[in-house]
């Protein structure tokens, strides 16, 4: 019976020393990321969201670049009085692809084929502007050209600039 015992008791003992080390050690892992500042997040979460931020902030960022770009904001931005058909032409195609540079990255953030209709806009925009100097006596100024493209715009059905916003507008709404 003493070696009952002494077996039992040797047991306790092991089993006391397993408990305590087993505690201690979860207490200072804890100490350990608290003082480290790990910490268990939900990583998808802050993801999602920072990548919601990203795309709506690109998404505003290319309505903006259609504003620019549309020829009713754009003449009334660059146009100075009395400047000539070529130098006015060479402003206004100056300007579109500087926008366009300016926002290329943002084809990151939207889907391709919203992407597509903004560059295909952009082009359009500059051979609207090029097929308008065609039709104007090289004498002519740069108001004239302004006339020519303006009066276009007003025969076109549906604006393709307002088109093109409120398609990123559609697209932008789809996450909420």
């Amino acid at each position: 019976m003493n070696i009952y015992f002494l077996l039992l008791n040797l047991f306790l003992q092991t089993a006391s020393w397993v408990i305590v080390i087993l505690i201690a050690y979860l207490l200072i892992k804890n100490l350990i990321k608290f003082y480290l500042g790990i910490k268990k997040v939900p990583v998808v979460a802050e993801d999602n969201q920072q990548s919601i931020l990203l795309k709506l902030q690109a998404h505003e960022r290319l309505i903006v670049f259609i504003e620019r770009i549309n020829p009713s904001s754009l003449f009334i931005r660059v146009h100075e009085q009395g400047m000539s058909l070529a130098y006015f032409h060479s402003v206004i195609l100056n300007d579109i692809r500087a926008e366009y540079q300016h926002n290329i990255a943002q084809q990151l953030y939207v889907k391709p084929s919203t992407w597509k209709v903004i560059k295909n806009l952009q082009e359009d925009t500059i051979a609207m502007v090029n097929n308008a100097v065609k039709e104007l006596p090289e004498d002519s100024m740069g108001i004239d050209l302004s006339r020519i493209i303006l009066q276009h715009m007003a025969t076109v059905e549906g604006n393709p600039y307002e088109l093109t916003q409120n398609l990123i507008t559609r697209d932008m709404q789809e996450w909420f």
